[in-house]
């Protein structure tokens, strides 16, 4: 049965990662729910891995916009890194102009991969006297010292450090690259301000000309935002250690009554053709090195095909398997009217609430868009309503199908297609069959079901 637009949707369960199971949501107020996923480090264009993240995001937050009145998304911008002063010098540019250059870069890219920007979207550097305000809070409660010109967060002064990646600091120290230094009570600590030489990046503070350590950076915006409590905090699982175990740590501390975040959501990673994606290999793909390949849509529905806790393979074959079925979801469309104001399916809606599992959405979508095929116009309005919260079939057919710069019009095809079916009703085979081969070697593939015939470009 269709999804009443007035029943309400199913409970959302998601999975956390500090509690390592999938557990019911429940927002601190359930009038306001309130999202902080990690944003782009502006120094270069964005990569299909970064991609992976903000489509988790925008496709979570969809689904919260539908569940309840008011959500507030916190997306950040870092721009001031080692990596931003290190590429600007490589390229003989101004840090402001590269960092400007690349969020509009990073905006562009988003926005033609149909990911909603955030409600709020704070740049590092415009938040430097917040981080300020934590970092001599710390020191002044206990949990930082000062050291040789820099500021380090004490991993020993937080006894649930770790509690987040589920291993002791020990285990994750030695597990992971931290920086050696004389200065350090404790090879974990963490840096919260370091020393600015005159030609890198600094702001006065009380510890000298310096510039902030990276995980201060979303302590302070979140906090800024959003405030002491919010519910979900979310990125790549490249960030779990040590990014938002020390994100956590330092916030916690700062903030003891607080919740910091409620709920951990992390994507894991992207192979590209069975290995891990890296210029070395030359397998390195940014957003706008695949959309010169195929459209967006294809992309978009290629990383939504997997769960976003499963690893995903991208593959060449993949992009144009994707491609290929959004030639039938908008086949589905264009068969007939499109009723409006038709909500998503249940089964759809059912299926995202359950960890925004959505491969299981999209296995909703192939059957939604067969029934519309069949001639359901009631399917093809779930379909497309479905769709939207996943930003998929967001143009009109015709367009899409104009996209492929096909050699014939939709008009002459389906002339072709009326021919050859009277051609077989007649027990004309030979015709039939000279019509389906003439539209083959045009790139066009007839599929005979028992519904009738459809076609697809090859």
């Amino acid at each position: 049965m269709p999804h009443s637009a007035s029943a309400p949707l199913p409970a959302l369960s998601l999975h956390d990662s500090q509690r390592r199971a999938t557990v019911p949501f429940t927002p601190l107020d359930p009038e306001h729910v309130k999202v902080y996923y990690c944003g782009p480090t502006v120094y270069d264009l964005a990569h299909i891995g970064n991609l992976r993240a903000m489509l988790t995001a925008d496709v979570l937050v969809r689904f919260l916009r539908q569940a309840y009145p008011r959500v507030t998304f916190v997306r950040n911008i870092t721009d001031v890194d080692d990596k931003i002063t290190a590429r600007a010098r490589a390229n003989g540019e101004d840090i402001a102009s590269l960092t400007q250059r690349t969020t509009e870069e990073f905006h562009q890219d988003l926005a033609a991969m149909n990911v909603l920007p955030p409600d709020i979207e704070p740049r590092a550097t415009h938040n430097i006297g917040e981080m300020q305000a934590l970092i001599a809070r710390l020191i002044e409660n206990g949990h930082a010292y000062e050291a040789d010109g820099h500021v380090l967060f004490s991993v020993a002064s937080f006894p649930s450090y770790g509690a987040l990646s589920g291993r002791d600091p020990e285990e994750l120290v030695a597990g992971a690259r931290v920086e050696v230094a004389g200065y350090k009570k404790n090879p974990g600590d963490f840096v919260l301000w370091k020393p600015s030489d005159a030609d890198q990046p600094g702001w006065e503070s009380p510890w000298g000309r310096g510039r902030p350590g990276w995980h201060i950076e979303c302590s302070a915006m979140s906090h800024r935002y959003l405030g002491e409590s919010f519910d979900i905090h979310g990125g790549g699982s490249d960030l779990l250690f040590p990014h938002h175990e020390n994100e956590r740590a330092q916030s916690l501390c700062c903030f003891p009554q607080g919740k910091f975040a409620n709920y951990w959501v992390h994507n894991a990673m992207l192979l590209v053709e069975g290995e891990k994606m890296s210029k070395s290999l030359g397998n390195f793909l940014t957003i706008r090195d695949v959309l010169q390949q195929a459209p967006a849509e294809a992309l978009r529905l290629l990383l939504l095909g997997a769960h976003y806790r499963s690893t995903l393979n991208y593959t060449q074959a993949g992009l144009q398997e994707s491609r290929k079925v959004l030639d039938r979801f908008y086949r589905a469309l264009a068969a007939g009217p499109v009723p409006e104001e038709v909500p998503p399916s249940e089964a759809f809606l059912r299926a995202l609430s359950d960890d925004i599992n959505t491969p299981m959405a999209i296995a909703e979508l192939h059957f939604l868009a067969g029934q519309a095929l069949a001639g359901d116009r009631w399917a093809a309005g779930s379909l497309k309503a479905s769709a939207e919260m996943l930003g998929l079939l967001q143009i009109n057919p015709k367009e899409w199908f104009q996209g492929h710069n096909l050699p014939l019009s939709e008009h002459q095809i389906a002339t072709l297609v009326s021919k050859r079916l009277t051609a077989r009703d007649e027990k004309d085979f030979k015709t039939a069959d000279m019509i389906r081969d003439q539209l083959r070697a045009k790139g066009i593939l007839l599929e005979d079901t028992k519904d009738g015939t459809s076609w697809r470009v090859l």
